[in-house]
């Protein structure tokens, strides 16, 4: 198992945009193989909550990340959120054995 932290800075007046397209897309993502969680969060510092989204994912293993990640939804999801975003990180991570 293996858990994905994808952390996105959006664009100032893109959040409402940007949060539908993710929220659109996240019922395909919860049904694709081997995903276990694709949770949606926004920072509770109100300063933050309008400018960054983190994605909190579980996959059953390394391939099945790889297997979403070439997926034509986040092609077309990539595509359509690239201009309300500056920036994502994605930090991937495994439980200590």
């Amino acid at each position: 198992m293996i858990h994905v932290i994808a952390r996105m800075e959006i664009k100032p007046g893109c959040m409402e945009e940007f949060l539908k397209i993710l929220l659109g897309n996240t019922p395909t993502v919860l049904a694709e193989d081997g995903c276990y969680r694709y949770e949606s969060c926004l920072d509770t510092k109100a300063e933050d909550k309008d400018k960054y989204v983190t994605i909190l994912e579980t996959w059953e293993s390394e391939e099945h990340l790889k297997a979403h990640l070439a997926t034509e939804h986040m092609a077309k999801f990539r595509d359509a959120v690239k201009d309300l975003r500056y920036s994502s990180n994605v930090t991937v991570v495994s439980p200590v054995k």
